[in-house]
């Protein structure tokens, strides 16, 4: 990683050559895309890093320039690394149409946010789909028969095997080339985003502006604006998304001069929820019961239940007897129980004490008298104490995250320290246990262990709203020795 970021930097200089340009961190999301904010005189950039997928970097740099050419909201592309590497786009700040539900709920600013982001989806599907070059598309070109059956192909390998819940493959499989051939019926000339969800709506001054469209191609209209308004994690009101794919038809209608059919348009709209649903399902088995990928396993409750009320509520497009089984299998109670997840409430008891440490002072004592706990051994992560820049700051300390975010091994060892403390912290709470101690060390207690417990830290207060305590000993006695009273 460190050679990586050399070139990036290397790279940024023959662009601005006389200006030191500062990387800062974003968070990472369900990707392997890497990205970073800079500033540069008085405006401010996104970098966006994924080395292994050049064909990807290029289908959003050519799409956005594409889209920015017709005034459509999205990103400017401002440069291209030479090797496709890495690209800088314009700064659309950090406030998702997501950010605004968490923060506001279902409110009215809520509901016009999503009106705008109608309106701007059907002018990126139809004016943006126009002339656009969709040689540029990373896997296939069109939303075909062959890619919605893939799609289903997707949920059932990744899902329903993953399950262990009997059926009939080869009536299955009849009902999947069924529900493909019966979307075909609708227009797939329309630029599709792809992943059209409220986290990939960016806000700014009021307006929605859309990311993350690189796995984009040509399709129907329907799958976009089903997509946006069935997200699992948004939770929509399901009273919105009717009115909402009402105001879309509207809106895209418009565009198109009047040549859509309102009744056609919502009868087929229901196949794209059901095919939509379907695929989320199929990337959550992937990415959280394969990959182990802790924010998918946690989204696949919300996906259930949008499934659920979806067929106690909706019809199905066409009679798919197989599928309609294996889904309501899948939403019985017993698998719902499965996926609910662990949360700590105002009456549980469990707090974690999470310790930094020195090799050289010792391991700290438990808290709880049950000699229980974990301590982890941070020395195999390279020490940005042997650097003269971090050797007077500590892992809470932005220079020093930066390096061992990027320039270490840190990003690994978490990876397997949160797997194995989830174990613990899920089944403490369920038996309603009150303390758990973790412990982190390092050579000082200052770089390593630090950021490690900071971050074990923040991961279970936000996936499992748990008590923490965090101690730094190390930092806390070297205040204690400097503090004249």
């Amino acid at each position: 990683m460190q050679e990586a970021f050399q070139h990036i930097l290397d790279s940024l200089r023959k662009w601005q050559p006389n200006h030191d340009i500062v990387l800062e961190s974003l968070r990472q999301a369900g990707s392997n895309r890497q990205y970073f904010r800079f500033k540069h005189g008085d405006q401010s950039y996104i970098l966006t890093y994924n080395p292994a997928n050049a064909p990807e970097n290029n289908a959003f740099v050519e799409f956005t320039q594409h889209f920015a050419g017709k005034g459509l909201n999205v990103p400017d592309i401002i440069y291209t690394d030479d090797a496709m590497q890495f690209y800088v786009q314009s700064d659309l700040g950090d406030v998702s149409l997501f950010d605004h539900i968490t923060k506001e709920g279902f409110s009215e600013n809520v509901l016009n946010l999503f009106k705008k982001t109608c309106s701007s989806l059907a002018k990126l599907q139809i004016e943006g789909g126009d002339d656009l070059d969709y040689s540029n598309c990373i896997a296939t070109r069109s939303f075909d028969k062959q890619a919605i059956y893939s799609d289903l192909l997707y949920f059932l390998y990744y899902f329903v095997r993953a399950l262990d819940l009997p059926y009939d493959k080869n009536l299955l499989l009849n009902d999947f080339d069924m529900l493909s051939s019966y979307l075909m019926q609708e227009e797939h000339q329309y630029f599709m985003h792809r992943d059209c969800q409220s986290r990939n709506v960016m806000v700014r001054d009021g307006e929605a502006y859309f990311i993350d469209y690189q796995g984009g191609m040509q399709g129907a209209l329907q799958y976009d604006i089903a997509s946006l308004l069935w997200q699992a994690r948004a939770q929509m009101p399901y009273e919105w998304r009717d009115e909402l794919v009402g105001y879309y038809f509207e809106q895209a209608n418009t565009c198109l001069n009047g040549k859509l059919n309102k009744k056609e348009f919502l009868n087929n709209y229901d196949g794209f929820v059901l095919i939509r649903m379907l695929q989320t399902l199929g990337a959550y088995g992937f990415r959280g019961l394969f990959e182990r990928k802790p924010h998918f396993i946690a989204s696949i409750p919300f996906a259930l239940k949008n499934l659920k009320w979806f067929l106690e509520n909706k019809n199905f497009p066409i009679r798919l007897p197989a599928l309609q089984k294996v889904l309501e299998a899948i939403v019985a109670d017993d698998i719902m129980a499965r996926f609910e997840p662990v949360i700590a409430s105002e009456a549980s008891k469990l707090t974690v004490h999470i310790n930094s440490f020195s090799y050289k002072k010792g391991i700290p004592a438990d808290q709880f008298g049950n000699g229980g706990g974990y301590v982890f051994d941070c020395r195999g992560i390279l020490n940005p104490g042997r650097i003269d820049e971090y050797k007077t700051q500590t892992g809470r300390d932005k220079p020093v995250q930066e390096f061992l975010l990027h320039k270490t091994n840190m990003p690994t060892f978490l990876q397997h320290v949160f797997g194995m403390i989830d174990i613990s912290i899920e089944d403490y709470l369920k038996r309603d246990f009150e303390g758990l101690t973790i412990s982190f060390g390092c050579t000082g207690g200052q770089h390593r262990s630090v950021f490690a417990a900071d971050r074990l830290a923040a991961h279970l207060k936000e996936k499992y709203k748990v008590k923490t305590v965090v101690s730094h000993v190390e930092q806390e006695a070297k205040q204690w020795k400097n503090d004249p009273y």
